[in-house]
């Protein structure tokens, strides 16, 4: 029972740590970008009032970047302080590209970031342009390095078991780098970072406007976040198709989670929205939804390119449906014992010197090592994730998505026709959408991270052997800490920010 408190205050913890940090990754990935669109304009026109932009919200960069550093830095120091047991049982994959984030991306992130901040007048216009692209290049490759090694804990790829050593080992660098689980994860989440960027600009833009103030500033800071906005929207509407076609190839669990499925269909409809029934239990006839609102054939056309296309529901995906080729969870429970049995009967058999048994081993070991984390689970139900926290948190994501895209167009629509001061409800509807950007990314990563529940990588390793054996005492008073101090810093961020966004950007500098 401690154990198990303790995995769970251990889950709690690097989930606290993901959160604060990802409020505060998005907003450099985006503003990185606009920053270096407004220097390009003002190297471009020489016109000094797209300087004064480009060093207002340079600031406001700056101070996001500086905070957001420190909650990383403690996230990847817990692999090693609270998952002792992943660390070692897939270290040496997982560690090479947050190895090559920490020595190239970010590297290169840090070192022209100061050029950018402090090289004004010091270097060449040029010179200071690059770095400020470099800065943006170096921040979006430190995510892409992330996300190669997140996304092969969704789809684990390029590596061999070796039974000597209980690890997985590389053994195709460029399946783990292009694996495509990992691309349209990278893209997909850029481009949210990306619109929360636009959103933060446009909506801080909209308060200056509301103020009347700098209005000249905010008018144009306002045209670039909305456009660069509506580009990248649509490009996250394709990423996010692309990324949700990866979950209906490689974790169809997850897919029924997030779509609240239990009885697999041909022809199925995506739930454009639903209440779920409280009442229903996996194996049950009551029906998911007490209301919902579908739309035909949508769910089998995205998520395999075909509008006839059976989608396993989690009721097969448990129990399993022989007639559509779905294993139950308890066959590959057995075989997943079988991998653990093979695995102890070689380390034995290695010991006494057996080699013919060690080569049996190992052959019944690889024919059921695509099984191996199914062996700790004790009961098929193990294997769904909370499914009204999938399913809710992807719908609200989405939605949020679609009204971003609707602002956008909206605001570059009144921008051009010059009326966007005599539509006050559209400047707070703007404003207030800041908030809003952050709860959809956070809710993104619900989807990702709690809807592979129970898995630390999937298929090969439950969370619940991942974790160190540490006392849960030790890690809630850990945990306590972390909270209050990344509250701490949150604000500390907040009230910076808005002191200098008070400031206005005739007083950045």
């Amino acid at each position: 029972m401690n154990e198990l408190a303790s995995v769970d205050w251990s889950r709690a913890q690097f989930a606290l740590t993901a959160i604060y940090h990802f409020l505060f990754v998005p907003l450099t990935l985006g503003l990185s970008f606009l920053v270096a669109i407004m220097e390009t304009l003002y190297v471009k026109t020489g016109d000094l009032e797209w300087k004064k932009a480009t060093k207002f919200w340079m600031t406001l960069f700056a101070i996001n970047f500086a905070i957001g550093v420190a909650t990383g830095l403690i996230m990847e120091f817990e692999f090693g302080t609270n998952w002792a047991n992943y660390s070692w049982f897939v270290g040496d994959i997982f560690g090479a590209p947050l190895a090559v984030e920490g020595i190239l991306a970010f590297f290169m992130e840090s070192t022209f970031f100061a050029v950018m901040f402090f090289g004004w007048n010091k270097v060449s216009k040029g010179f200071h342009l690059l770095s400020t692209w470099l800065v943006a290049l170096g921040s979006n490759l430190s995510a892409f390095w992330i996300l190669v090694a997140n996304g092969w804990m969704q789809y684990p790829v390029g590596m061999v078991f070796n039974p000597d050593s209980a690890r997985n080992e590389m053994a195709n660098f460029f399946d783990v780098l292009l694996s495509p689980v990992a691309i349209a994860k990278f893209l997909h989440t850029v481009a949210s970072g990306y619109v929360i960027g636009s959103l933060f600009v446009v909506g801080i833009s909209a308060w200056f406007l509301l103020k009347k103030r700098d209005l000249h500033f905010a008018k144009r800071s306002m045209l670039v976040g909305a456009s660069f906005g509506l580009l990248t929207s649509i490009f996250l509407t394709l990423s996010g198709d692309e990324s949700a076609y990866q979950v209906a190839q490689h974790q169809p669990v997850k897919l029924a989670a997030m779509e609240g499925i239990y009885k697999g269909e041909h022809r199925a409809g995506l739930i454009a929205f639903a209440v779920l029934n409280p009442d229903k239990k996996i194996g049950d006839d009551l029906h998911p939804f007490i209301g919902d609102i579908e739309i035909p054939y949508l769910l089998s056309f995205l998520g395999y390119r075909n509008i006839e296309a059976f989608v396993p529901g989690l009721d097969d995906l448990v129990y399993g449906n022989p007639s559509k080729g779905v294993i139950s969870a308890s066959e590959r429970i057995e075989s997943g014992k079988i991998a653990l049995g093979a695995l102890k009967s070689y380390r034995e058999a290695k010991k006494e010197g057996n080699a013919a048994l060690m080569q049996e081993s190992h052959t019944l070991l690889t024919t059921h090592m695509p099984n191996f984390g199914y062996g700790y689970l004790d009961k098929p139900e193990q294997i769904v994730p909370p499914i009204a926290l999938t399913f809710y948190t992807f719908h609200l994501m989405v939605s949020l998505g679609m009204w971003f895209l609707a602002l956008f167009i909206i605001v570059l629509f009144l921008l051009m026709k010059r009326e966007i001061m005599r539509y006050k409800p559209v400047l707070y509807a703007a404003l207030w959408s800041i908030p809003l950007g952050y709860i959809a990314a956070e809710c993104g990563w619900i989807v990702a991270e709690v809807g592979r529940q129970p898995w630390a990588i999937q298929d090969l390793m439950p969370v619940h052997i991942a974790a160190t054996n540490l006392g849960s005492g030790n890690v809630m008073i850990s945990f306590t800490l972390f909270a209050i101090l990344f509250t701490l810093l949150l604000i500390a961020e907040i009230k910076i920010m808005l002191k200098q966004i008070a400031i206005g950007p005739d007083g950045g500098h």
